[in-house]
This record gives structure tokens, sequence and C-alpha cells, in this order.
């Protein structure tokens, strides 16, 4: 292998979202929706949870059901002023994010100006030579956000990548399998996860203690990957 090409996702693989922010975007996910769409709070939330099962990200069913816009919701949802006083890491992974070899890029579903906040916020946003956020997923006129397997082959063709060369480190395992199925390699990150089933339960119903097939190793802590 070449010198590896590494893409990070960012809620729950560099900070800890669980703890706060997740909570606070969908609070305001559900009352866009319930103002933008004129219904009540438990349908609105009802919507949330159902265009994110099935799209991937809520976003893409307000879209596609209700013409929303993606640049109007993304910029009312992630303003959240209190955004950076909630974002929180280890230091020691923050540190390894620094030491390791490679080049690093930054793949998150959310906008561009939430995660660039939250990189300053972390001070690691020197780290990462681009920032690819869900404003650069457009492909054809549309969205194509993870876990959509055409957004990771345009990626790599557009940067010139060999997908063997690639390692995509992130909480979501729909992402992973996805990534997978192009060539690249997949480390789970479950630090922030294991915090939140401590305190929600098991996530989805899924065990954090199983390999799923798709995935090459998964981790506690980002400095592992230094090992």
């Amino acid at each position: 292998m070449r010198a590896p090409v590494w893409f990070f996702d960012l809620d729950n693989t560099l900070h800890n979202a669980s703890a706060q922010v997740f909570g606070e975007l969908s609070a305001a996910m559900t009352d866009y929706i319930a103002r933008h769409l004129q219904v009540d709070a438990a349908e609105a939330s009802r919507l949330r949870g159902l265009y994110w099962r099935r799209y991937g990200a809520t976003l893409l069913g307000l879209v596609k059901h209700h013409g929303v816009s993606a640049a109007h919701f993304l910029h009312e949802t992630h303003a959240l002023p209190s955004l950076e006083s909630h974002v929180h890491s280890h230091a020691h992974d923050l540190a390894a994010l620094r030491e390791l070899p490679g080049r690093k890029f930054l793949l998150t579903n959310a906008p561009l100006a939430y995660a660039l906040r939250v990189l300053r916020a972390l001070g690691v946003a020197d780290c990462f030579e681009a920032v690819i956020a869900m404003e650069q997923m457009a492909m054809f006129g549309e969205l194509r956000p993870k876990p959509d397997a055409r957004l990771f082959r345009h990626l790599l063709a557009r940067l010139r990548l060999r997908p063997a060369d690639c390692i995509l480190v992130e909480d979501t395992l729909e992402h992973q399998k996805s990534a997978r199925r192009v060539g690249m390699r997949t480390v789970w990150m479950q630090r922030w996860l294991r915090a939140a089933s401590k305190t929600q339960g098991p996530l989805g119903g899924r065990g954090l203690r199983g390999r799923p097939a798709y995935v090459d190793r998964r981790l506690s802590s980002l400095r592992q990957l230094l090992r």
C-alpha cells in the first residue's frame, strides 16, 4: 500500500456529538419541519426519523417529498449559537490526528459552516487538506451524501485516488458498508458510541462488540490508528 489517504467523519468520530450537539440538532430539525411543513411536533419528529432511516439524511426526504431548500434547511438547523461550548474531544485523540502520516480529508454530511466551526473549536482545522461537506456532495443537480456509493466513486475519481489507498474512519456502519463496496478500507470509531450507549441504551439495536465483515478495524481511540 502507498501512503494512506484518510477520510474522517466529524460528529461522533472527532468529537462527542452525542453528549449535547446531536440533541440540539434534532430539536432544531424538528422545529424546522413543524414550522415549514405546518405540522405538530410529534409529526415533525416522526418525519425527521423516517427520512433519516430511509435516505440516510433527513434533508433528502424533505427535498424529495416537500420541496424544501437544502441550503435554507442546513443554515437554519445548524446555526446553534452555543455550538463551540458544547464541542468536546480527547486531547490524545487530537494529537494522534496530527501525528498520523498521509493525506487527510474531512468527509461529513454536515454543512460546511458547521464543520468548520467544530474543527476550529477542536483546534484541528489545519490537519485537513480539504473539508468535503454536504454542499460538496451534489451530483447531476442532486445531493448524494453518505452512504451513497456514487459519492465515494465520484470523490475518488475527482481526487484521482485509488480506493485501496483510502481509509474511511467513522462511527456509522452504513457509510462504511458503502465505502467497502467501492474498495476503500474501513475503521469503525466507537469511543463516543460507547459513551452514548451507557446512557441511551443500545444504539439502533446494534451491539458494539462485533465487527461486521466490511469493517477492517474497530477502535475506541484515534490513537490506536498510529499502531
